[in-house]
């Protein structure tokens, strides 16, 4: 029986819904693990992984068995139930629609790891904003700014 064989590496970047619940740094180490346990139940491979305040960033490894947006769907779904079931916010949490995905070959994977973990450095020089519109001029990504994420100004 022939096999499938791939190399798909994907970073994954979503917000909090409204941007008014915020990740209280106190928990993003407990967050990054359940995000992580969602993931490989998912039988994909976690490289990196940021929770920010308002924002997440996700490297994953993506097997060809899963679509990206099942994927996504499922870490927040699941992660927003845990942040809820915790009472980590006052009212109900919840991720912002939609995600952006973006791809990388194998010799860059190294790079982006590095630029996820230091991304309380990155964002002291540059709002999420600037970021977010930012990949989507690096990867020449056509977007109407009425469709963007909520911004805080």
């Amino acid at each position: 029986m022939p096999n499938t064989y791939s190399q798909i590496y994907i970073q994954i970047i979503f917000t909090v819904k409204g941007r008014e619940n915020f990740i209280n740094k106190k928990h993003q180490e407990e967050l990054h693990k359940y995000i992580t346990g969602i993931i490989a139940k998912r039988q994909q491979k976690l490289l990196a992984i940021y929770a920010n305040p308002d924002h997440i960033h996700i490297l994953v490894g993506l097997k060809p068995n899963i679509s990206i947006s099942d994927l996504v769907r499922d870490i927040k779904t699941g992660s927003s139930k845990f942040i809820n079931d915790n009472k980590w916010v006052n009212g109900k949490f919840n991720w912002q629609e939609g995600f952006g995905a973006f791809s990388y070959s194998r010799s860059q994977i190294d790079t982006v790891i590095n630029y996820i973990a230091n991304q309380e450095v990155h964002h002291n020089k540059m709002s999420f904003k600037e970021e977010y519109i930012g990949f989507l001029k690096t990867y020449e990504i056509d977007y109407d700014e009425n469709y963007l994420f909520e911004w805080i100004e």
